[in-house]
């Protein structure tokens, strides 16, 4: 994807595609039921309320990425997992953040965090669904509820208490889950955090769930094994091993555990391995030699239906130090290979457009969609190229219809402003950007910018009856925002 284009999809303050999905048919297991206990007091409606709110703090204060094939990518594997799951309540909604560290976490409404260093370190998709399995099975078993409904118990403070001394605790999950403030940190997060036994359940639920879900079992002790191996004695251990402790026992029981079941071979996972690619160049933080090093290295050792993800990584470093030729040679030949490949398609639409054969752009866009109808990471390269070939209003008609139908999509509410902003359209692009501004509880901005937009408009118009009747809706919201905390 070009600089520009990639910047788009990555804002520090404002990206997140949720990708909802409905509550998978859950399979009944031979595990105990016990994550369930948690409903008496904390119902599921409330915790989907609750999650709502943490991801829009989330979108203000973390480096989410919004780049649709990633997150098409992490999506998918998550919902794959979800639906080999038990007990499963609610949505569940996978997303990355920007971050070389190790970590994952999961909170309320069925939300799991992946941190990009992840991909660094799993050895194969297998582990990294691994993890993913992991928080998903804290979700499903409802343990941040349940060990809150164990303090209330214990405690004077009210479970409504408690979730709000946490409300901030998500903008900053490396500290795991506690209250922002120094007073309240200690306690808080030795009283909630995930305890030994919360693990060793996620751990003995997330196996049974990769193995439904036709990953390697073994993949999971091999994983937290060899993690806790290279960081035995570290000064500074991974996120990851302080928000999710690994004793000697814990990683002994995910291995006598995954011998329960059939050993599985299985072949490198292409997709795993171009996000992968994707992410050592786009969102490593690494210099355009450093990462073109790093692909070089690894085609040494790489096995022929690796090499040639590690080639499509090369070619977006070319892309976005803007050396096209040597982009297309790689793309030419991986398109040929795979023209329904997304992650090839993508890069070839960057690959037209910076050379500015938008035509050619539009043409194999649209013949993709043909072959895959509706599929939203093509649909939002061709509304991409049409913003770059100065098409705004046709932009701006698919991108209203896409934003009603998703309208949480961070990388459209963005495309539809600017093309806004180029046409001269001011109060539409207020609008716009007030969208953005509420998906990250910015609810001031949200209504400031809509008050703006409702004064520009003429005056009785049908516009300004909309931008009114949003702005009553952002207040509501916004109280509803502010009486969780």
């Amino acid at each position: 994807m070009l600089k520009k284009k990639a910047l788009a999809y990555f804002l520090t303050s404002t990206l997140l595609l949720p990708s909802f999905s409905g509550v998978a048919n859950t399979v009944q297991s031979s595990l105990p039921d016990i994550g369930t206990t948690a409903a008496g007091t904390l119902t599921i409606d409330k915790e989907l309320e609750y999650g709502d709110a943490y991801m829009r703090m989330l979108r203000a204060s973390r480096p989410i990425i919004n780049d649709p094939l990633l997150n098409e990518y992490v999506s998918s594997l998550g919902h794959r997992l979800v639906a080999n799951a038990s007990d499963v309540k609610t949505p569940f909604h996978f997303f990355l953040i920007r971050n070389k560290e190790i970590n994952a976490f999961a909170f309320f409404g069925g939300y799991v965090a992946l941190h990009t260093g992840l991909f660094l370190y799993a050895q194969d998709e297998s582990e990294l669904a691994s993890v993913v399995a992991h928080e998903i099975a804290h979700i499903t078993q409802r343990h941040l509820a349940r060990a809150m409904e164990d303090q209330a118990r214990k405690s004077p403070l009210t479970i409504a208490a408690l979730i709000g001394s946490l409300m901030l605790a998500v903008a900053a999950p490396e500290a795991g889950i506690a209250a922002a403030q120094a007073t309240t940190a200690a306690s808080i997060q030795s009283r909630i955090n995930y305890t030994r036994s919360n693990e060793q359940e996620a751990d003995r639920i997330g196996i049974d769930t990769l193995a439904r879900a036709g990953f390697n079992p073994k993949a999971m002790p091999a994983f937290f094994g060899r993690m806790l191996e290279q960081y035995r004695y570290a000064s500074k251990p991974p996120e990851f091993l302080l928000t999710h402790p690994l004793p000697e026992s814990r990683i002994t029981e995910s291995r006598a555990r995954a011998q329960q079941y059939p050993s599985v071979m299985l072949p490198p996972s292409e997709p795993y391995h171009l996000a992968r690619a994707r992410i050592i160049a786009r969102f490593s933080g690494l210099e355009p030699a450093a990462a073109l090093d790093w692909f070089t290295r690894q085609e040494k050792k790489a096995s022929l239906s690796v090499k040639p993800t590690l080639e499509y990584g090369k070619a977006l470093v070319y892309l976005d130090t803007r050396k096209p030729e040597k982009a297309a040679a790689i793309l030419d030949k991986l398109i040929r290979a795979e023209p329904e490949n997304r992650f090839f398609l993508d890069a070839m639409t960057d690959l037209y457009v910076q050379k500015k054969e938008y035509a050619k752009a539009s043409e194999m866009l649209e013949k993709a969609l043909r072959n895959q109808p509706e599929n939203r990471v093509l649909e939002l390269n061709r509304y991409y190229v049409m913003m770059e070939a100065g098409k705004y209003q046709d932009a701006i008609s698919f991108l209203n219809r896409y934003t009603h139908n998703f309208p949480s999509d961070i990388s459209a509410w963005s495309m539809l402003q600017e093309a806004y902003d180029r046409s001269g359209k001011r109060p539409e692009a207020l609008a716009a950007q007030g969208e953005l501004f509420a998906l990250a509880a910015q609810w001031p901005k949200a209504i400031n910018n809509y008050i703006q937009a409702s004064q520009l408009a003429p005056i009785g118009s049908l516009d300004q009856a909309r931008y009114d009747a949003r702005i009553d809706q952002l207040r509501v919201m916004q109280q509803r925002f502010e009486s969780l905390q």
